[in-house]
């Protein structure tokens, strides 16, 4: 483990954060379409759905 700082010589710590940080944005955009998609976790339908409106 003391030697474990050697993995960026063969990563370039430039694209490795880009990628990462791609990565997790695609991630949260599934995630999200996914929260989306079910009506029950849906927040739009929620929030602004007949309900609300008849308030």
């Amino acid at each position: 483990m003391a030697q474990f700082y050697k993995i960026w010589m063969i990563f370039d710590p430039r694209r490795v954060f880009v990628a990462q940080g791609v990565f997790l944005f695609l991630l949260a955009v599934m995630i999200h379409l996914v929260l989306l998609s079910n009506p029950n976790t849906n927040w739009f339908t929620r929030a602004f759905g007949a309900e609300m409106a008849a308030e």
